[in-house]
């Protein structure tokens, strides 16, 4: 760990967390780790509030079971304070038992009642601010984020629902389908309230919330059909079972509504969920939208179109698509559609060509991508494109993989 000094004599991954700096965080926790020091630096991230940084040093081993009573702030104080990814660390499986039931139900109760009443009342409640709210979007986590109220020096943000489905679930309290999806649709696709419905619904893979979730897809609003697609996609691929029961009916449901849902976020939500069936009916699906003018939905087909190993069912159509797609005007559609190229079965000369004329591109990532597929290729141009990008930057961990297919070709290359 790099322990250097701040001025003030702290640590330098202290100083980092207390200036909440993600990336240099990141950077230091990747370098020989100091147990004692990365606990330390959980225990300031929460009393911080600090719940994503709490959540990065706990993905890097910091053992919250280590801070003594009283180090950590009460749960209540995160409960208000409104944010899902400190609660969560509060709550982690090696301190959970700390909180009685009682006091676990008395949070859930707490979440409720700040969920209903939203941030803003409970802001002028405890500020007695008359004063205009200002909102910000922030990350609260590595996957999803929440809006951020501040009132006279006092900021919550807007988790309670999520907070709430949590709680329940460490409870084993089971909420009506439509209770979890009423908290989702008060919020928008990336809010911490809609993916923790959509998971907890998911999860469930019982026939009950199945029928739930496809009779929204005829519902006249598209956040509610996009809510009942998203359980429907994660009910499918969270089932590990052997019978994978949901795998025929999700492609009868999905394969159909591709080819009725006019609205491009519902539409891109069923694609995604198509491209996740290897099979010849689920990309048969996914070739009418290549060229769709929304690149939500482009991005979609050019994620799912051809994945696997297996040879494509519509090989012509699928390599024209694929090669149209990764000369998109859209960085991202680009990418996703060098990696499908990279990591799928066809091998054809045209598709490498095609790879390697994107060791060029002006973004980086789609750089990487290229790189990544000639080395799955064994083309030896992903050698030197990876020379030339440099080593991998600490905040981007998907650089190191792509980089390091490349590194490990070359490795088998040479013989080592």
């Amino acid at each position: 760990m790099d322990t250097d000094s701040a001025a003030d004599g702290e640590s330098a991954l202290l100083s980092a967390v207390r200036a909440a700096d993600a990336a240099l965080v990141h950077r230091l926790l990747r370098q020989d780790s100091d147990p004692a020091l990365v606990d330390a630096a959980f225990c300031l991230a929460v009393r911080m509030h600090a719940g994503h940084m709490a959540q990065l040093l706990l993905a890097h081993g910091a053992d919250p079971g280590r801070s003594r009573p009283g180090e950590l702030p009460p749960l209540s104080e995160a409960v208000e304070a409104g944010s899902p990814a400190l609660v969560g660390a509060l709550l982690h499986e090696r301190i959970r038992d700390r909180y009685p039931k009682s006091e676990l139900r008395e949070m859930r109760d707490l979440a409720r009642r700040l969920h209903e009443a939203g941030p803003e009342a409970g802001l002028r409640r405890r500020t007695g601010a008359r004063t205009a709210v200002v909102r910000a979007r922030v990350q609260d986590d590595e996957f999803d984020s929440i809006v951020e109220t501040t009132l006279g020096g006092v900021s919550v943000r807007d988790g309670h629902a999520a907070i709430l489905t949590d709680l329940e679930k460490i409870l084993g309290i089971r909420a009506s389908f439509e209770e979890l999806a009423a908290r989702a649709l008060r919020h928008d696709q990336d809010h911490a309230a809609w993916s923790r419905s959509t998971i907890t619904l998911a999860r469930r893979r019982d026939g009950e919330t199945w029928a739930a979730a496809a009779a929204l897809r005829t519902h006249p609003a598209p956040a509610h059909r996009l809510f009942g697609a998203q359980v429907l996609r994660l009910t499918h691929l969270f089932d590990d079972s052997d019978a994978d029961a949901f795998a025929g009916p999700a492609l009868d449901i999905f394969t159909d509504w591709s080819t009725r849902e006019t609205h491009p976020a519902v539409l891109a939500e069923v694609l995604i969920a198509l491209g996740e069936h290897v099979a010849p009916r689920s990309q048969a699906a996914l070739l009418p939208h290549a060229g769709h003018p929304d690149r939500r939905v482009r991005r979609a087909v050019a994620a799912g179109l051809g994945t696997g190993r297996e040879p494509f069912a519509h090989p012509d159509e699928m390599r024209e698509a694929l090669l149209v797609l990764m000369t998109d005007g859209d960085a991202t559609v680009r990418q996703d559609a060098c990696f499908t190229v990279g990591l799928g079965g066809d091998r054809a000369s045209v598709l490498t060509e095609a790879m390697a004329a994107l060791l060029d591109d002006p973004e980086r990532g789609v750089q990487l991508a290229a790189v990544q597929g000639l080395a799955l290729h064994e083309d030896d141009r992903c050698v030197d494109a990876a020379r030339r990008l440099g080593p991998p930057r600490p905040e981007f961990p998907g650089e190191e993989h792509c980089l390091g297919v490349a590194w490990r070709y070359e490795w088998r290359r040479d013989g080592r």
